[in-house]
């Protein structure tokens, strides 16, 4: 599975927002921002897994409130709470609720970098303590090219459209099929997809 790579932007102030939108994407970040906690509850991509930085003291539904409502989430979507000066006792209560850091405003942009780094580890993480780790390490000793082939197949493509969306031939596409059941040691086509499943592999676009 691809390292997870999104960070949500939770904060009603437009400018620390678009800064930090700004910030995040030269350093390579996926970003979605919200101005609210309701709007970050409706358009999120609910099981995605990444970050969140939210901010704490917002109109409607606060931080602490969101953190509630987003509960064991938090384990495949840490949460970095910003805060101002004055806000620092709701910034540890909010870490009490599940949040892994806080960072007070106005902010070191090393500092967000690396807190978001850190949060994202944690994903990374916790994705992979759920994976059996034999296949894992099958998983590991895959090629780059049989992943992708992997993938298509887990998307449920054909020989011949895998061959298409990966400009080879079909035979190729059978002979990293054949190389794909040896080194996961499945026995069908169903397994093989099953497994890969199980171990986070991502079906392609």
């Amino acid at each position: 599975m691809a390292d997870p790579n999104l960070v949500y932007v939770v904060d009603d102030d437009d400018a620390v927002r678009d800064s930090l939108e700004a910030l995040l994407l030269a350093e390579g970040y996926d970003v979605v921002g919200f101005s609210s906690a309701e709007e970050f509850l409706n358009g999120r991509d609910v099981g995605a897994k990444g970050c969140c930085l939210l901010d704490v003291r917002m109109p409607g539904m606060d931080g602490i409130t969101l953190l509630r409502e987003i509960g064991d989430e938090t384990a495949t979507l840490p949460v970095v709470v910003m805060t101002g000066h004055g806000d620092v006792p709701m910034a540890v209560k909010a870490m009490k609720l599940g949040a892994v850091d806080f960072i007070e405003k106005p902010f070191d942009t090393n500092l967000m970098i690396e807190a978001v780094r850190s949060a994202l580890r944690s994903v990374h993480a916790a994705v992979n303590a759920k994976v059996d780790p034999t296949l894992a390490a099958h998983i590991k000793r895959l090629t780059a090219r049989e992943h992708d082939v992997l993938q298509h197949l887990v998307a449920g493509r054909s020989n011949k459209e895998v061959g298409l969306e990966l400009g080879i031939s079909p035979r190729t596409v059978e002979i990293h099929r054949a190389r794909l059941m040896e080194k996961m040691a499945a026995q069908s086509l169903a397994q093989l997809v099953r497994m890969a499943i199980e171990a986070g592999v991502e079906p392609a676009d």
